[in-house]
């Protein structure tokens, strides 16, 4: 059932929803599009390990920790003037780290990308909920945009590595800029403004807060999944929590708090960012396991294993799509369960793998993808539908916060399994080997020979061994999500939005 009332977007909206997944790709792939380009960093500008380090995570720091204050701000000065002043930005930022002559220059670029992306992720998505006014029509834009964030990320580390085969390594950031011009001529040609009427004033102190929540939680379980758990990692993980603490305890006391109240007050909303966080969990912890399994046990080089890793992406262009029309036909808390069983199928599938498993790793890749892109799409659009249109800033930048810890949390958790059987399996070797697979890998290259071979053979069993663990515990939590989907949501139909909220409160919207 569609809301009578909602306007159809037509010809000119569909061309606006093809434009902003370019910034939107692009935002996807910059997290990934330096795994090839390190080396040749490496030796151009000679990085210190910390540096390296900062090259890599300042980005992704950035854009985790500004994401709740720029969809606020959206929502304040207008969607289409953030994306806009974000657009210029990355821009900016792109050719700035193409040509940084120092490991400093490119951190400093690195951060004002990730800055950069903190508006664009939020106002691209808050801006398809203003474009697509009906139901049906949101839930396939909001498909198309699951799917194309996902592909971003495994495109990026592919155009990284045929980039870099023609190209020196800034050129993995100067794909960016023709796509950012692109955008500041075609936006405010397609796209109309659409801001709060009455946003209030805006809260200063809850800018730092908010950071000083998302950081240290978002480090604190990257270096854990990397690292392991320390006493530090912990001290960050705890700050984190606390300061969250005194930031929600802000939003729930204060009139013009950055997180509006009413964002809460429909079921969907909140039961949509749980759900979206546990999904980020699933496909980034798998991610965590297949891109090392490809290079690590089955021995590819970085350029093959990224190409095979694009594969089961085929299948998330049909499954996005696919999803949203059943969910039209259908009680949307069973699709979205059904999301959750399939992906859980896809590590099912996984934990079965064995040292040479290609074929079935990719298809439980696939498997899991499918049910991960159905799920994060439609519980999207449940959150967004179910939110005020006036806050759709501020709705989308909940999301995709969620989404980052969700991430880490994944990666931190599953990782954090994987290891301990791994290290568990090969408790009497040296450290080197013990440590990680990597580290296996390098003490048998050194080794050579039949003793090398033997390094080699029993570190990659007992990676997989511990992958197989970490599967199966991905297998339980999405199984436990399935159920929890469908007790919360059962019931709200194919519908996200009210059908009594006029098409005129979005319309008053648009300026």
């Amino acid at each position: 059932m569609t809301n009578p009332a909602a306007r159809l977007a037509g010809r000119r909206e569909w061309t606006a929803l093809t434009v902003l997944l370019l910034p939107l790709l692009l935002v996807s792939m910059d997290v990934s599009v330096l795994y090839f380009a390190i080396p040749a960093i490496t030796r151009e500008l000679d990085p210190s390990a910390t540096q390296q380090l900062w090259i890599f995570d300042s980005y992704a720091f950035a854009l985790s920790g500004l994401l709740i204050t720029m969809g606020s701000l959206g929502d304040r000065i207008g969607r289409r003037k953030l994306l806009l002043t974000g657009a210029a930005a990355f821009g900016l930022a792109s050719v700035a780290a193409a040509y940084a002559s120092s490991a400093e220059m490119l951190i400093a670029a690195r951060v004002l990308l990730g800055i950069g992306g903190a508006t664009l992720m939020p106002s691209t998505l808050a801006l398809v909920r203003n474009l697509f006014q009906d139901d049906r029509q949101r839930g396939k834009a909001i498909a198309i945009w699951s799917g194309a964030m996902t592909a971003g990320i495994a495109l990026g580390s592919v155009m990284s590595g045929v980039m870099l085969n023609h190209f020196w390594w800034g050129s993995v950031f100067l794909i960016n800029v023709p796509a950012m011009l692109l955008l500041l001529v075609l936006v405010p040609v397609l796209v109309p403004e659409f801001k709060d009427p009455a946003p209030g004033r805006f809260d200063l102190l809850s800018v730092p807060l908010s950071m000083a929540a998302v950081l240290p939680v978002v480090y604190g379980l990257k270096e854990i999944a990397a690292e392991g758990f320390t006493p530090l990692y912990a001290g960050c993980l705890a700050a984190g929590l606390a300061f969250g603490w005194l930031f929600v305890r802000r939003q729930r006391t204060r009139d013009d708090a950055m997180v509006s109240r009413a964002l809460f007050r429909e079921r969907g909303f909140g039961a949509g960012i749980g759900l979206n966080t546990i999904a980020a969990f699933a496909m980034m912890g798998s991610a965590y396991f297949t891109t090392q399994y490809l290079q690590s046990v089955l021995g590819m080089g970085t350029l093959e294993a990224a190409l095979w890793s694009l594969a089961p992406s085929v299948f998330i262009g049909a499954a996005a799509p696919a999803s949203a029309a059943l969910a039209q036909k259908t009680d949307r808390a069973y699709v979205i369960s059904g999301g959750f069983v399939l992906a859980a199928a896809g590590f099912a599938l996984i934990s079965l793998v064995d040292t040479d498993s290609l074929w079935l790793l990719l298809t439980g890749a696939g498997v899991l993808a499918c049910g991960i892109v159905t799920v994060m799409s439609l519980v999207s659009d449940m959150a967004l539908g179910s939110a005020p249109a006036e806050k759709a800033g501020s709705a989308a930048s909940l999301l995709e916060t969620g989404q980052e810890f969700g991430g880490a949390l994944g990666m931190a958790l599953l990782g954090s399994l994987g290891t301990a059987v791994y290290r568990s399996d090969l408790a009497g070797s040296e450290p080197a080997v013990r440590e990680t697979l990597g580290g296996a890998v390098a003490t048998a290259q050194e080794l050579g020979g039949a003793a090398g071979g033997q390094v080699l053979t029993a570190a990659r069993e007992a990676f997989v061994h511990g992958m197989q663990y970490a599967a199966w515990g991905g297998t339980v939590l999405l199984l436990a999500a399935a159920v929890l989907a469908a007790a919360l949501l059962r019931g709200r139909g194919a519908q996200a939005q009210d059908p009594a909220k006029p098409a005129a409160a979005v319309e008053a919207l648009t300026h």
